[in-house]
C-alpha cells in the first residue's frame, strides 16, 4: 500500500472522530429533564419514573403559593416561590420507590401533598 495515501486517511479519519464524539458523549449524558407543577394540595404529574444512575433535572413550578419539594431518603431538596420556577438536579444512587413532599407549609392540606418517584435499573 502507498504510505502517502494511507496516513492522511488515517490521520483524517482521527480528526473526525475527535470532533464529534464530544457531542454524542454530551447527548447521551444530558440529564432526563421533569416539569412539575405544585398547586394547592397536589404535584401534577404525582408520580415520576427514572433510571438510577442518569442524572435527572425537576423543573417544579408554583401555580400558586411558595412550595417545596423534598425527597429526604436521596437527601434533595427544593423550595419554590409564589409563581416561581425552580430546578432541582440530581443522580439517583439507588432504585426503590420514593416519596417527596411539599416541604414549605403551603395550607391546611399540605400534609397531603406527595410525589412518587420510581427508580428503577
Amino acid at each position: 500500500m502507498n504510505l502517502k495515501l494511507i496516513l492522511p486517511a488515517a490521520l483524517f479519519a482521527a480528526l473526525i472522530v475527535a470532533l464529534f464524539t464530544p457531542q454524542l458523549v454530551r447527548a447521551q449524558t444530558a440529564p432526563h429533564r421533569i416539569e412539575v407543577t405544585a398547586k394547592r394540595f397536589d404535584f401534577t404529574p404525582a408520580e415520576i419514573t427514572v433510571k438510577k444512575g442518569e442524572p435527572v433535572v425537576i423543573v417544579l413550578k408554583s401555580a400558586d403559593v411558595a412550595h417545596g419539594l423534598s425527597f429526604r431518603d436521596l437527601g434533595v431538596n427544593v423550595k419554590v416561590g409564589k409563581g416561581q420556577t425552580k430546578e432541582l438536579a440530581f443522580t439517583p444512587t439507588k432504585t426503590g420507590d420514593f416519596v417527596g413532599q411539599c416541604s414549605v407549609f403551603c395550607g391546611g392540606g399540605h400534609g397531603r401533598m406527595k410525589l412518587t418517584l420510581h427508580v428503577v435499573e
